[in-house]
């Protein structure tokens, strides 16, 4: 979004917005600016009647209507967060500067509601002057903003108004002046498996991938670039050599830099996601539940780990829902331990180290003074945490990483590949 919104700003009045207000769930403003002055300020006060009206109606949507003005709105928490324009604007880029604006504020309040606006007049007025300059978005990086507008309100520099360096820089989110003794660069190639499984059938799901690095570098960004080359391999656990992985949707931090071919990628944040894949579960649990009426409710949990023996899976944790009324407790297990987590009515399997090509067993006992009918569809699914190191579903891996840096010093790159889960359900056990 910030590269997104700092770009706007050659899009004309595509981008314009004419006020921004901040009110509380009754409609009363809080706090708002005024950036163009081409929209009456009392045009705000048809604001909350229209969002009512639609909302009886089951009309309600994001862009409300007054005459010639629109109403642009989002709502957090106990606050509505309104842009209002005459323009024929670009409403996604409204929108993402909104949430932009809770971003700021919350990072400047720790959490932005109706209270933190009443009690931060000051500040906010001065972060709504550099966030915004006659309805077009400015400086919008939180980072940025925090080097000359303190906690306090009052700014650093005590003579004539200059913005810092990081705003003119080419590079926005790192300062100047930084040295490190050993200049070393650390990425992290994450994945996060997304499964529900449901009738003991493993259904297509989204993988999310995000490649974290960690620099240590001397020096500003511009002087030094990381090159990545990603070769997709595919393992038979993603499909086999039929099959493909599709890249869907790719997202890069701000501070990447794409060449004009698209095929070189600077020091990224890369975040991307791969879709439609049909695999089995990396940690497979089956589960076998006899319950006797009005006395005891029995579990026997079966988990086996369905990846390559030399890889092994790191701080498991299968939860497993029980009854509320479940009391007495009784648990055998071949590995790890467990415990019963009564405020969230389940037990919590946690195994510290699970290689691949096992499988364990738990059992569990409870007392329970009644047992009712349950409705299947209404039943809590049993879900499963781990982190698999040196390992990836997908096959990708990382095959080239250079760090080039003007000064022409030395440093060490290294890769880390983890699978770790993301939205992990099984249902109907």
């Amino acid at each position: 979004p910030v590269n997104i919104l700092n770009r706007s700003l050659h899009l004309g009045d595509k981008m314009s917005a004419s006020a921004v207000y901040v009110l509380d769930l009754k409609g009363k403003v809080l706090i708002c600016r005024n950036y163009r002055g081409d929209v009456d300020m009392s045009e705000i006060e048809h604001f909350m009647p229209i969002l009512m009206d639609k909302e009886e109606e089951g009309t309600l949507s994001p862009i409300l209507a007054h005459g010639g003005v629109r109403f642009m709105w989002i709502k957090h928490n106990n606050l509505y967060l309104v842009a209002t324009s005459k323009k024929n604007a670009c409403v996604s880029l409204v929108f993402s500067f909104l949430y932009k604006i809770v971003q700021v504020f919350s990072e400047y309040f720790k959490e932005l509601e109706e209270e933190s606006i009443r009690d931060n007049f000051v500040i906010i007025y001065e972060l709504m002057d550099e966030l915004m300059d006659f309805g077009y978005p400015q400086t919008t990086d939180s980072k940025i903003l925090q080097e000359y507008i303190t906690q306090e309100g009052h700014k650093l520099d005590t003579g004539a108004p200059r913005p810092p360096a990081t705003v003119t820089n080419a590079v926005s989110w790192r300062s100047e002046g930084i040295k490190y003794r050993k200049n070393e660069v650390f990425l992290d190639v994450i994945e996060s498996v997304n499964l529900l499984v449901r009738n003991q059938t493993g259904k297509r799901f989204p993988l999310d991938g995000t490649e974290k690095p960690s620099k240590v570098l001397s020096g500003v960004g511009p002087h030094s670039r990381i090159h990545l080359k990603l070769l997709m391999v595919f393992s038979s656990y993603a499909g086999g050599k039929s099959k493909s992985v599709e890249l869907e949707d790719v997202k890069f931090h701000q501070c990447v830099r794409l060449s004009p071919l698209g095929c070189r990628r600077g020091a990224a944040f890369l975040q991307m996601v791969l879709c439609a894949l049909q695999v089995k579960p990396l940690i497979w649990i089956e589960s076998v539940i006899e319950k006797h009426s009005h006395s005891r409710i029995e579990y026997m949990i079966k988990a086996k780990s369905q990846f390559k023996r030399r890889s092994t899976a790191n701080n498991v944790e299968i939860h497993i829902p029980v009854p509320n009324d479940a009391d007495s407790p009784k648990f055998k297990t071949t590995v790890g331990n467990v415990k019963w987590v009564p405020e969230n009515s389940e037990i919590v399997w946690s195994i510290k180290s699970f290689p691949g090509g096992k499988e364990y067993l738990m059992r569990a006992h409870f007392g329970l003074p009644s047992v009712e009918a349950e409705d299947k569809e209404g039943k809590p699914p049993i879900s499963v945490k781990f982190e698999i190191p040196y390992f990836t579903t997908s096959g990708i891996q990382v095959r080239y990483l250079k760090i080039i840096e003007k000064s022409g010093y030395q440093a060490l790159p290294w890769v880390r590949y983890i699978t770790q889960n993301g939205e992990t359900q099984l249902r109907d056990f």
